[in-house]
């Protein structure tokens, strides 16, 4: 059998094989303040060191407030949360790891940081304490989600015990509509394959409508695939990689440059590789879609309207719809279009680059967010930031009425002062809509950035196209 890219890259850094594990090499070990004191701790219990801290980085997201970051740790309101950033200043300088500290602007959300930095090359085993990890995967490196236990491993030892996981190829067809994102693509695929679709596989995403994609509408697809099921995702490496990498300050230079690129352009699924499942999506028969109930999956098209669950055959699943039904206040055949909403938030490690900024400036130009709602934008890092207001991005924003706040995850996982009250209802282009998530009682929509954006001009759900 051929390899696939999987393959290729699981090979390459394959160490030894014990007792149907294998020891991978790891090439870049990204940290954040959450899951990273109990590694540290088990480190300094056993009077271990850090095996290669210059393939380390931390950086602050989850807990960071996303406004006044320039007050620093201390101004942290939160006793939990002020004690795990500062825990990781403490560990970061014991054990001699760069670090971006809040406030500076090439921190901010540790899926963003790292390709706008260039620390994330074709090629690479990639893992963080994250399970979002997959978003690397869009530059054909393999990278995974790990727990606490193996973030203590791989800081001990920069490798990572692993069971190969299946491979897994998503074949979309023709091509993506015009008006329609990578957000859009990866619900449509949710709403094909479902939360378990790719459950214990590494996917592949090929395609004509895939190769078309902006590296950031990749890593937004990748983002996703998580969310799938899959253990991680890959995108192979082409022209768009390339030129989105050249220059950035952790990509090779010069010579070296001309070095790497040649060896990535060999990192290819053979065209007859085996994969053990394949499957194929339509890109084009898409419409935009947002979810309406508490797991990404349960999606429907802006046109299309509730389930009901006395259609659903399997008793597990009716059970699931009609206790998403009930969190979310809807009621089966209810459209999804008109649906009111009183809060807007577009950020995340799923939409929070400069493209999703200028997506939904294009909308907010010249219109205001609706009486009632309550709209912010979080960029994904401080020169996401930056960026933004050097193109006047954020002068649109402030205009129209959105919140312009610093960077960090913000209302995606509600860990740190911006979250929803109980009961109300966001349009949020962020990864997950489970229960609680955004806050205690929150009811998520997960969209793309032309929808949030259109939702919170309208006050209600509606496809971007409308206005």
């Amino acid at each position: 059998m051929t390899d696939t890219l999987f393959d290729h890259i699981w090979d390459r850094h394959a160490i030894l094989q014990d007792g149907g594990e294998t020891l991978l090499y790891v090439d870049l070990h990204l940290l954040h303040e959450v899951t990273s004191p109990q590694a540290f701790a088990g480190l300094e219990a056993h009077g271990r060191g850090v095996r290669q801290p210059g393939r380390t980085l931390a950086l602050f997201d989850h807990n960071v407030p996303t406004v006044a970051q320039a007050d620093g740790i201390a101004a942290v309101a939160d006793p939990e949360a002020r004690a795990q950033l500062a825990r990781l200043v403490e560990n970061s300088e014991r054990y001699k790891i760069e670090r971006f500290d809040m406030g500076d602007p090439r921190n901010g959300i540790v899926h963003v940081v790292a390709p706008e930095q260039g620390r994330t090359w074709p090629g690479m085993t990639i893992v963080c304490g994250d399970s979002h990890t997959s978003t690397h995967g869009a530059f054909g490196s393999l990278a995974f989600g790990i727990g606490t236990s193996q973030i203590e491993h791989v800081l001990a030892t920069q490798t990572l015990r692993l069971r190969k996981p299946k491979s897994m190829r998503l074949n979309v067809t023709g091509a993506l509509p015009a008006h329609l994102s990578a957000k859009d693509l990866a619900l449509g695929i949710l709403a094909a394959i479902g939360v378990d679709g790719a459950l214990g596989h590494v996917m592949e995403f090929a395609g004509t409508a895939v190769a078309a994609l902006s590296m950031e509408a990749r890593m937004t697809l990748c983002n996703l695939a998580v969310e799938m099921g899959a253990r991680a995702a890959l995108i192979g490496p082409d022209e768009t990689t390339f030129a989105y990498l050249a220059g950035r300050p952790g990509a090779p230079q010069g010579e070296e440059w001309d070095r790497h690129v040649a060896e990535w352009r060999t990192l290819a699924s053979a065209p007859d590789a085996h994969f053990d499942r394949e499957i194929s999506v339509a890109a084009d028969t898409l419409r935009p879609m947002v979810t309406w109930g508490t797991v990404p999956s349960q999606v429907i098209a802006i046109d299309g309207h509730i389930p009901d669950p006395r259609t659903t055959a399997d008793p597990l699943d009716r059970a699931a719809q009609e206790r998403a039904l009930a969190y979310m206040g809807l009621a089966p055949d209810q459209p999804i279009a008109g649906l009111a909403i009183d809060r807007a938030f577009i950020g995340s490690c799923t939409n929070s680059r400069i493209e999703d900024l200028r997506t939904v400036a294009a909308i907010a130009r010249g219109r205001h967010v609706a009486p009632g709602v309550k709209a912010m934008i979080v960029p994904g890092s401080g020169l996401v930031r930056q960026q933004a207001e050097a193109e006047g991005l954020a002068d649109i924003f402030r205009a129209a009425g959105f919140d312009w706040r610093e960077p960090g995850c913000s209302m995606c996982v509600g860990m740190n002062p911006d979250r929803l009250a109980p009961g109300e209802r966001c349009a949020a282009t962020s990864n997950r809509n489970f229960e609680n998530r955004q806050g205690a009682g929150g009811r998520t929509h997960l969209m793309s950035p032309a929808m949030a954006a259109a939702a919170a001009i309208a006050g209600r759900i509606i496809d971007p196209a409308d206005i």
